[in-house]
């Protein structure tokens, strides 16, 4: 038995002190940061891998922020993969094999499909993908007869205008404007369909000019899974669908299962990005980074609707992981990802400045409209169901998914949560979350006399504070509004 000299830290022990500073203006810092050794993101957060946080909707607003989203694995392998796929459509100049339909379908199941993939046309084709019309939500608005099949309204091919597979953006753009059309089908010298560009993912390129996109100019994303032999395949279909990372999704990385997963992962996908974790201790970088992880996780029993350091009596405080898991980082130039106990946007400083090059948000933005988690109505005001992955209904939502069946009450006694379910204040969109947690780290930056993250990492001087200075961080000796 042995017990660490120093003490544990977490945010609320600390502040940052200002520094001499030349900066002038917030917009004059830059946000930039690494996700993993090759990956980069314009402001340093991603979206927990939580099942009441990050789905499709959340990717998708969290790539076109500059961030990027993790998709949880408690779902089917099918389905996971087209919440990937659907990500990877989001957003491009040109939408690689775009949603097709043949022309029998009936236009209910047309509407169906549109709404299930969040898109607004689906192109009519042939049994050897050749083109026959196109589909639009006008064409199906009130659906005049439901089982009507979707070549009486589709516009057909003698009316569409198309371009060949090769069309740039400039071009594109000028078709478009010029035949005053919204979807410009992509076809070969066959006539079969290579792609679509739209009015739409045009302007999304203009609107946000700092997403997250991959070398197709698709929006990136990533997936969570397991340590189990399964999880291979449950990676493989992620990656096919287009994940660029894969998140090895485990509370205790610092573990042989997690480690080999790791490298398994690395040697059968070596041009996806494997991210490792969680871990709380510099030796958990340093095993995760040997087995060839990319990135690393820091974190354990830190966030809002975790109980493992209750339950186990482990863990670390989070300042205090994120400081000794920096210096194997920095060392081994593998990036850090400090996930959880994240409030604030000043937390969000202090994490970075302390050796995190991005932060995990769950809790922050479980309460956005962006979120899966159900909506609830409590006093007139509206909240969200935000739960632990290690939660009891998410224990038994996991073993009712592999069992693919009720879970006998029996099952319930034996689980012993790590995590609890809870309800936060409805926050409204994604966007406005990270608007006040960038905007806050940019003043940040400008306290330390930092123009970027990784001059805060430099700058970066703490001081304790008391439960006293705690409490004269924040408004005191005033009635608020």
């Amino acid at each position: 038995m042995k017990i660490r000299s120093v003490e544990g830290l977490t945010f609320d022990d600390v502040l940052l002190v200002p520094q001499r500073s030349s900066i002038t203006s917030r917009s004059a810092v830059n946000t930039n940061t690494r996700l993993t050794r090759r990956l980069n993101l314009a402001i340093p957060v991603v979206s927990a891998n939580m099942d009441t946080v990050t789905e499709a909707p959340m990717a998708i607003a969290m790539a076109q922020l500059g961030g990027v989203g993790i998709i949880h694995r408690f779902m089917r392998t099918d389905r996971q993969a087209a919440e990937v796929a659907r990500v990877k459509r989001a957003e491009s100049y040109v939408v690689e094999g775009p949603a097709t339909i043949a022309p029998d379908t009936t236009l209910a199941d047309a509407r169906d499909k549109m709404t299930i993939e969040g898109i607004g046309g689906l192109l009519v084709v042939d049994a050897e993908e050749r083109l026959l019309g196109l589909l639009t939500a006008r064409d199906i608005l009130l659906l005049p007869d439901a089982d009507v099949p979707v070549a009486r309204l589709m516009t057909p091919r003698a009316n569409l205008i198309t371009a060949g597979p090769d069309t740039d953006l400039e071009a594109a753009r000028r078709i478009l404007h010029e035949h005053r059309i919204e979807k410009l089908p992509l076809v070969d010298a066959e006539d079969r369909v290579r792609g679509l560009i739209t009015t739409q993912d045009i302007i999304k390129l203009e609107h946000h000019p700092l997403a997250t996109k991959d070398g197709k100019g698709r929006l990136r994303v990533g997936a969570a899974i397991g340590v189990r032999a399964d999880d291979l395949d449950r990676a493989a279909a992620c990656v096919s669908a287009g994940a660029d990372v894969l998140v090895v999704d485990i509370a205790h990385g610092h573990s042989e299962h997690a480690i080999r997963m790791v490298h398994r992962l690395k040697q059968r996908f070596p041009d996806v990005e494997v991210i490792g974790g969680n871990v709380a201790t510099a030796g958990g970088v340093r095993d995760l980074a040997e087995a060839g992880a990319d990135a690393v996780k820091v974190g354990v029993g830190a966030g809002s609707i975790c109980i493992t350091r209750v339950v186990t009596g482990f863990g670390v405080p989070q300042l205090t992981a994120i400081m000794d898991c920096a210096d194997a980082a920095q060392a081994l130039d593998v990036p850090l990802i400090a996930d959880g106990g994240v409030r604030t946007s000043g937390d969000l400083t202090k994490a970075l400045a302390a050796g995190a090059d991005t932060v995990m948000i769950g809790g922050l933005l479980a309460g956005t409209e962006e979120s899966p988690g159900a909506s609830v109505i409590r006093d007139g005001r509206r909240y969200k169901v935000v739960r632990g992955m290690a939660s009891l209904t998410a224990n038994v939502d996991r073993k009712a998914m592999e069992l693919e069946s009720e879970v006998p009450a029996e099952e319930w006694e034996r689980v012993v949560p790590e995590g609890v379910e809870a309800t936060v204040p409805y926050r409204g969109t994604a966007a406005d979350v990270l608007h006040q947690l960038v905007g806050g780290l940019r003043s940040g930056l400008s306290y330390a006399g930092a123009t970027s993250i990784a001059q805060l990492h430099q700058n970066a001087e703490f001081i304790r504070i008391t439960s006293a200075g705690a409490l004269e961080s924040g408004a005191h000796d005033v009635q608020l509004l």
